[in-house]
């Protein structure tokens, strides 16, 4: 069962089913480093586009960043809910990267081959999501953000996100709930908007993307390597946060004899 796959989906008894123990077919790198690059363009479209039309609706900074936030919810879960099926909706280098890490320590995740695939599409996708945006609103196509966010109070932030968001896509792994992952990963991005110094970015390509756009949503390009650095840094934490709170229960013992 996939993580969307509806609870209780009869399965037509001609479709052949592999045998136990197989691991199921994957779709072609082709379809899945496309919807990495298809979502990832869609999320940044959101994040970018929701944040230009916010600001022509109202001058009140925290209504424009409600409008943000709220758009990239429903539109983050929808895009989840549609292409993990396919390619794990990463979207996010932080979290390929994870999952690649994993993998080579004998967990599921994605190959050095994948990883070499998804990360290209993703950074292009958001950076043509950032384009679409602008052009969707009459701003010039490519127009480097001059929105400062260097301090360091922000670069916490960007660490806290990004550990929040490895620990939780990971912990539902471990848990064998990712199925809940569309609601829950929006939700927790949603929270990090407001709860985050920094609006909780949390994404390196994503950061590449906003910097394209000098707009409410944009980030300084000189402000970009401090926020992957942070990201990254995050994502380590993340991974070690899930090694220490989802360790692996360990059996019973048997009581002593004639107990």
């Amino acid at each position: 069962m996939t993580a969307t796959e509806p609870v209780g989906t009869p399965i037509p008894a001609d479709v052949a089913q592999p045998a136990p123990g197989v691991t199921p077919p994957r779709p072609p790198l082709i379809a899945r480093a496309a919807a990495e690059l298809v979502g990832t363009a869609a999320l940044v479209a959101v994040v970018v586009g929701s944040g230009i039309q916010a600001t022509k609706l109202t001058q009140d900074v925290a209504l424009q960043l409600l409008a943000n936030s709220t758009a990239t919810v429903f539109g983050l879960g929808v895009l989840i809910a549609l292409l993990g099926p396919v390619s794990g909706a990463h979207f996010n280098p932080a979290v390929t990267l994870a999952e690649w890490w994993t993998a080579r320590r004998g967990g599921a995740g994605v190959a050095a081959r994948e990883l070499a695939v998804y990360v290209p599409s993703q950074i292009i996708g958001a950076i043509a999501g950032a384009i679409l945006a602008d052009a969707m609103f009459g701003e010039p196509l490519v127009n480097w953000s001059t929105h400062d966010r260097s301090a360091g109070n922000l670069l916490l932030g960007e660490v806290v996100a990004t550990a929040g968001l490895i620990l939780l896509v990971f912990g539902l792994a471990r848990t064998d709930r990712l199925r809940f992952a569309p609601v829950a990963v929006a939700s927790y991005i949603g929270a990090a908007y407001w709860f985050t110094s920094s609006t909780s970015f949390a994404n390196p390509a994503v950061t590449i993307g906003r910097a394209f756009t000098d707009t409410f949503a944009g980030i300084a390009p000189a402000s970009v390597p401090g926020f992957i650095g942070m990201q990254l840094a995050g994502a380590v934490l993340g991974l070690a946060l899930v090694a220490v709170i989802f360790l692996p229960a360990k059996p019973a013992t048997a009581g002593a004899a004639g107990a």
